[in-house]
């Protein structure tokens, strides 16, 4: 696998090798102790599944207490992948970052603690799959605005389909003391 740091510390592009022949292809995508010896070093606890349509924005995402470590595939379709960092200590605090995922590359970004996640699908529709490191706990579970003009995610899409909760989640100042 070819392993890309990203600009924000700790975020990591995975590019898997992929062998296809005339049935197909296969590809490794997961092995434990690859991606620990790579830096990521991450016990996941729980694998999710979201089945989204074209336009659909699902974010900004995060768990305060233990933090959830992320790992994001894409199995079927193609979205746009949006982190923002939230460690208060971090020169790059509420700083974002964006890539592509798609189903036809089979890449994927792992995503220490310390970052809110969101995504929009970009294809048709798309089955987004993420293990995470620490069981979902709905007391700990936060959010903050997509569309935050103090963040400025440029998002692919200019009229999203979105959650009530997520058109209604708090501006991220509100959440962070962010320094002026």
């Amino acid at each position: 696998m070819e392993l890309i740091s990203l600009s924000l510390s700790g975020l990591k592009l995975i590019k898997p090798a992929i062998y296809e022949d005339s049935r197909g292809f296969f590809v490794e995508s997961y092995h434990s102790q690859k991606y620990a010896k790579a830096g990521m070093d991450v016990q996941f606890m729980q694998d999710n599944h979201s089945y989204s349509k074209k336009g659909t924005i699902r974010g900004m995402h995060f768990q305060k207490k233990p933090g959830q470590a992320k790992l994001v595939t894409v199995c079927e379709g193609e979205i746009y992948d949006v982190v923002v960092d939230i460690r208060p200590d971090s020169p790059t605090f509420g700083k974002w970052e964006g890539v592509y995922l798609s189903s036809k590359t089979c890449e994927q970004l792992f995503i220490p603690i310390g970052f809110a996640h969101g995504f929009c699908v970009v294809s048709e529709t798309a089955h987004v799959l993420y293990k995470v490191s620490a069981f979902y706990d709905p007391v700990e579970e936060k959010g903050f605005r997509f569309d935050d003009p103090e963040i400025g995610i440029k998002w692919p899409e200019t009229d999203p389909v979105v959650s009530l909760r997520d058109k209604e989640a708090p501006l991220f100042a509100d959440l962070f003391e962010v320094c002026q």
